[in-house]
């Protein structure tokens, strides 16, 4: 006789054993949360979208905003706007439809959580007969006689103990990796961008190497606890770095938190493993002379990656940023780029003069063309973004942090960073600093004061004055 919370095992596992070979075309997205970029002036609220019935393509639904704007700190909104999310995607997952009438299905979903309101009583079974009690009753005795029962803790009879065996073996372990692992992928491929997609896939794929390599009792994902990971981690920390191993923990608690949200797993056990501290690896700004060198020295050398450069320090650019410049990103007319920023989904800057002046002719160039190639300026380069941004990495190595014996603390980033120094610096003198902080904000496109101002904390672009007549003694 199966063991009754086995059996509950194996019917859970049968049961998203068939939810997992559904068909891949999803009727709804994953409902996520909006912050506005953390900034509590605006609307936060949940948001999916539901396949139409009629296009067949999935459209975006109205926002769901509960009573989250009610509350004034990023902790309450999250709180309510979490489980609005949780209740959202359970409902979705049972089938409901914002283009339907649901009344069957929440009537149907009532009878099985209730079946007790809906089944009519039976009667009770007959009563025996009081000689029949009697018989019973010595057949009972009879039985304990030959076979007496242990109390509390004592070990159970051979039989006893071969059906808990028999029941622990038939436990269910979850879906197999395999089926996790594909799980998960077809999950971030439609959530995460190319350049994040690579990075975590990466993580991933070595994790799974692992599991195979040195854990090959390991088959299904339930038998991949908190101990498997943390031995990973280590494993990873004395190949690498703490650095490194934070790496591969995030992406593996994104990993186990996509699995929780479709209950493959019980919970996402790799956030109590803790983020272990490490030291920042910063950018350092450069010193006038070293900037006018390095612009001397590319003006005849290398004006492409100059030029490239001038994106970086003029226009605030991440060189990732410049590398996905095309030239319809370009506007003439009103002197603005249009690009893909780090935390949005486009944005637009104005070209200042000292940059406008610096760019080619740009008229004779195809609007697809990316801005900047190997060869010059203007032309196609189908490779990956992250192919292209190590390409001008490695060329800056060669042609400029060689030449200057720079080490590796000093990169094309740096100058982002020294001209918002420079900025900085230049805007205060004639304002109060958070004047000066304002306009900055709207040059550099910092999305909030105070991101601004830990970026500014950073690299030591704000210092104070002199302060030796207040230690003197």
């Amino acid at each position: 006789m199966r063991n009754f919370n086995a059996l509950i095992e194996i019917e859970y596992e049968s049961a998203y054993e068939n939810a997992y070979d559904l068909s891949l075309k999803k009727k709804f997205s994953t409902p996520k949360i909006y912050t506005a970029n953390n900034d509590l002036s605006k609307r936060w609220y949940v948001y999916f979208s539901y396949r139409h019935p009629e296009t067949g393509k999935l459209k975006r639904q109205t926002p769901i905003y509960g009573e989250a704007n009610k509350y004034k700190t990023k902790e309450e909104r999250l709180a309510v706007l979490t489980i609005l999310r949780q209740v959202l995607n359970k409902l979705l997952r049972q089938g409901y439809s914002p283009y339907e009438d649901n009344t069957a299905l929440y009537n149907k979903q009532q009878a099985k959580q209730h079946p007790l309101q809906q089944e009519p009583k039976t009667p009770p079974p007959p009563q025996p007969q009081k000689h029949q009690q009697e018989e019973t009753t010595a057949a009972l005795q009879q039985t304990k006689a030959q076979h007496p029962i242990k109390q509390g803790n004592a070990p159970l009879t051979n039989g006893a103990a071969a059906t808990k065996k028999h029941a622990a073996a038939e436990a269910p372990k979850g879906v197999s990796l395999e089926k996790a692992f594909d799980f998960d992928a077809k999950i971030k491929e439609q959530t995460l961008q190319a350049s994040s997609l690579r990075s975590y896939g990466s993580h991933i794929r070595i994790f799974k190497k692992w599991l195979k390599t040195k854990k090959k009792n390991i088959t299904h994902i339930k038998q991949v606890e908190k101990s498997v990971v943390s031995e990973f981690l280590l494993h990873i920390m004395t190949e690498s770095s703490p650095r490194n191993r934070n790496n591969y923990r995030a992406s593996l608690s994104s990993f186990f938190s996509t699995l929780e949200e479709h209950e493959l797993v019980r919970e996402n056990m790799v956030k109590k493993i803790k983020v272990l501290k490490t030291t920042a690896t910063r950018n350092k700004t450069y010193t006038v002379k070293q900037q006018q060198d390095i612009f001397n020295h590319l003006e005849k050398h290398d004006p492409t990656l100059l030029l490239f450069i001038k994106f970086v320090s003029y226009n605030f650019l991440r060189p990732i940023e410049v590398c996905r410049l095309k030239v319809e990103d370009i506007d003439a007319k009103t002197r603005t780029l249009s690009f893909k920023a780090k935390n949005s989904p486009l944005k637009t800057k104005i070209i200042p003069e000292i940059l406008w002046n610096d760019l080619p002719d740009l008229s004779k160039l195809k609007k697809t063309d990316y801005l900047f190639t190997p060869k010059g300026v203007g032309g196609e380069w189908p490779v990956a973004l992250d192919n292209k941004r190590n390409y001008f990495s490695k060329r800056f190595k060669k042609v400029v942090k060689n030449k200057f014996n720079l080490g590796k603390d000093h990169t094309m980033y740096s100058f982002r960073h020294t001209y918002i120094t420079k900025l900085y610096r230049a805007l205060v003198e004639d304002s109060s600093p958070h004047a000066a902080k304002s306009k900055l904000m709207q040059i550099t496109g910092h999305s909030s004061m105070t991101a601004l101002e830990k970026y500014l904390r950073d690299i030591d672009a704000e210092l104070p004055e002199d302060y030796s007549e207040l230690i003197k003694n």
